[in-house]
């Protein structure tokens, strides 16, 4: 959102974010150039008033998630403004919550003049749920800040010292990042290290994320003593992620994954699940397991482990591919298209 409204800004169209004061103070919108409603992230009576309010002058909405997607489309009820929802990622419900989350979809697809999707699968989600127009929008991957890069030596001595500070001096490294739920598969990575663990120089594997499944996870590798650390929530992903042999992405799904995109424009070989937006994403760029295997998933770890020149000749790929992703600019100019195209003349009718 940020990236957006900086390059929205910069051609002459005035934004406004509606979010949470938190958020605010995390991404600075002010500094790019937008002007920021502090809504809060609720659909209580008081917050869609205060978002119907902010929105009442707006000559087009853009909500960002399916949620966001909802509340915009409560507090534009009566109004023609024209609402374009970037639907980044699916949610997860079981059970009673299941049908629930199937009717949340349909409404905000059905209420959307556009739905923008950063994977073709999830276009087709959107319009199986009754979009009326649903559009493949991938999301560009933040340059790193201008200037010059860190020299060889610099960046090999901050590997190393994050490889000491994890433990991992004389061993691979395996890093994954993501909140501790169970669709990110985290059950099958620990079966995958219990395969390795039995290696001559068994990997260590640090997982950077917080969230419920944490106790559960935390159990097994105690009950286990599998080569497995949690770290909790961190702040150093990019560091973590550079400091690796291997990064790992075992999710049940994954649309456009930050590590994915991290991984591979840091030069850093990367095994992923075979799953929703992940080939797109990736290309021959990374190395690809069918979900839930945890035989094949360590015996690709093994074997990328114990080749460093396929690992290198993967990460040369890996790099290939990155640089084949949008531009901030051209993500910037493909959205701009779409609201001219809602708030032209004629538009609509």
């Amino acid at each position: 959102m940020r990236s957006l409204a900086a390059g929205l800004t910069a051609r002459g169209v005035r934004v406004a974010v509606c979010a949470p004061p938190a958020v605010d103070r995390l991404q600075d919108f002010g500094a790019a150039g937008a002007h920021h409603i502090p809504v809060a992230r609720s659909s209580d009576p008081a917050a869609l008033a205060s978002l119907r309010g902010a929105c009442a002058e707006a000559d087009l909405v853009h909500a960002h998630g399916l949620h966001a997607g909802m509340r915009a489309a409560l507090a534009l009820g009566g109004l023609r403004t024209p609402l374009v929802v970037t639907w980044h990622t699916r949610a997860y419900a079981e059970g009673a919550r299941a049908p629930l989350l199937r009717l949340l979809e349909k409404r905000v697809a059905r209420a959307a003049s556009v739905v923008l999707a950063p994977s073709s699968d999830l276009v087709l989600r959107a319009r199986r749920r009754g979009a009326r127009d649903a559009r493949y929008a991938p999301t560009a991957f933040p340059a790193p800040p201008a200037g010059p890069g860190a020299a060889p030596a610099d960046a090999e001595a901050r590997r190393n010292k994050t490889r000491a500070e994890l433990g991992a001096v004389g061993r691979p490294l395996l890093v994954a990042v993501g909140s501790l739920e169970r669709h990110r598969g985290y059950g099958t990575l620990l079966d995958a290290a219990r395969e390795w663990a039995r290696a001559e120089t068994p990997p260590l594997l640090v997982v950077a994320g917080e969230g419920p499944e944490r106790s559960g996870l935390q159990a097994r590798i105690w009950a286990e003593e599998l080569p497995v650390r949690l770290l909790g929530r961190r702040e150093d992903a990019a560091e973590l992620i550079a400091a690796a042999d291997l990064a790992v992405l075992p999710s049940r799904w994954e649309a456009r994954s930050v590590l994915a995109q991290q991984a591979l424009a840091a030069g850093v070989p990367l095994v992923a699940s075979r799953v929703g937006g992940i080939p797109e994403l990736v290309g021959d760029g990374a190395a690809l397991v069918p979900y839930g295997d945890p035989v094949a998933l360590a015996a690709t770890v093994l074997r990328l482990l114990d080749d460093a020149p396929a690992r290198r000749a993967l990460a040369r790929r890996g790099l290939r591919q990155a640089a084949s992703w949008p531009t901030e600019d051209a993500m910037v100019a493909q959205v701009l298209s779409v609201y001219d195209e809602l708030t032209s003349p004629g538009a609509g009718l």
